[in-house]
């Protein structure tokens, strides 16, 4: 059932920043081997969110890690912790959310999640399962559990304070709660990234407290998006999508900056060191092509990942254009003497959400027609028989009268 002890501890340590502490992992895994017992890892995901992009499905890969070396994978969604909120990494306090909200969003995370995760044996657990159970007076049990000042040793805390940003008590609830759910599952690790380091040390001192043997707390990387500045993140637009369809998963990997490339390719992929080194040996943009099919094979499979890759080099390397070209029907009354107006173009195509975000891209030079670029945004186009609408570098459209 499990591997030995040194190819566990490599397969679990590949990617991971920190284990606290490394020797209770052995002697945990030891113990699981000795007695036929998988472990119990525990990874946390709010749902404040619809969606999952390769950062935040880091952590989610290593509980993936766990669950192919025979332990128990266990998945809390954290339906009452969303609706406090994660103040790890933020300089404000996170608006709150519905619980409808969340419940939406829990319905996405778990679709995609299975692109991962063996959903048919992870143990999914929600926290309100315990948490629309307790009494204030609960509350006010596990509250007394930290102290204010051990609360101001966590660093976004600290910060908020100093620069006189406001923190709201609720925030202080987070991290007791996550680290109560470890109580309630008998996790014997816990995974989180680097900046849920205070939560997952908070957890095994609970855990402590109930003489529940402390969890292990296993750190995996934040990862920076593909404009190389911040972490990834969908606000801000620097983000892969599991979900996204794969030529966009290709096309946005070709815009990660070249000193990225080796941690996109640790995080990010299943390829093994030795190929990882032999990736980079050679010229970034072949690098870069590479690590394209590695992310798209990972979330949909190899026929794919060729597939988009011989596309890109058709349409930017050939200067042709897709196979597979959507077609859109315009209305016929939104055409007055065969012309349109080009936002209202963009719009109806699906391009642009607005106007005004229509206006932007094609003042910013993102938007052509049969391979003439279009900035002014008052121009009307005159409608052709075979008219290719071009946005940006990727997205493109066959446009037809209705």
């Amino acid at each position: 059932m499990f591997k030995g002890i040194d190819e566990q501890l490599n397969i679990i340590k590949r990617g991971v920043v920190e284990i606290i502490r490394e020797d209770e992992l052995i002697e945990r895994l030891y113990r699981s081997i000795k007695t036929k017992t998988p472990l119990r890892a525990k990874l946390g995901l709010d749902p404040t969110a619809p969606d999952i992009h390769i950062g935040n499905a880091i952590p989610i890969h290593k509980l993936r890690n766990f669950q192919e070396l025979g332990h128990t994978a266990v998945l809390i969604i954290g339906d009452y912790t969303a609706i406090v909120g994660d103040p790890s990494g933020v300089n404000k306090t996170r608006p709150q959310l519905s619980h409808e909200d969340i419940l939406k969003n829990t319905r996405t995370y778990l679709d995609q999640i299975g692109k991962i995760l063996d959903i048919d044996k992870t143990e999914i657990r929600y926290n309100s399962e315990w948490f629309k159970e307790m009494k204030f007076t609960d509350v006010i049990t596990l509250a007394s559990k930290m102290t204010v000042a051990r609360m101001m040793e966590r660093d976004d805390f600290s910060k908020r304070y100093t620069s006189k940003v406001p923190i709201s008590l609720h925030e202080f609830i987070y991290p007791l709660m996550q680290g109560y759910d470890s109580i309630m599952v008998r996790s014997d690790v816990e995974i989180g990234g680097t900046d849920q380091i205070f939560s997952l040390l908070v957890g095994r001192d609970l855990q402590r407290d109930k003489n529940i043997e402390p969890q292990v707390a296993l750190t995996t990387p934040l990862l920076e998006g593909i404009d190389g500045n911040k972490k990834m993140s969908k606000s801000l637009d620097n983000y892969i999508g599991i979900y996204e369809d794969p030529k966009e998963i290709f096309g946005k990997t070709m815009r990660i900056g070249d000193d990225l490339m080796r941690k996109y390719f640790e995080l990010a992929t299943d390829m093994t060191v030795e190929e990882i080194d032999s990736a980079l040996k050679g010229h970034p943009r072949q690098a870069k092509i590479v690590l394209g099919k590695a992310i798209v094979r990972r979330y949909y499979n190899e026929e794919t990942a060729r597939e988009v890759a011989e596309e890109f080099d058709r349409v930017f390397k050939e200067h042709k254009l897709p196979d597979n070209i959507p077609q859109v029907k315009l209305p016929s009354d939104e055409c007055q003497n065969h012309k349109i107006w080009i936002v209202r173009l963009l719009v109806l195509s699906g391009f642009a959400a607005t106007n005004g975000e229509a206006r932007r891209l094609i003042s910013q030079g993102g938007v052509s027609i049969n391979n003439n670029v279009l900035t002014d945004p008052a121009c009307e186009v005159e409608m052709e028989t075979d008219m290719i609408l071009r946005v940006g570098k990727r997205r493109f459209a066959r446009i037809v009268m209705n």
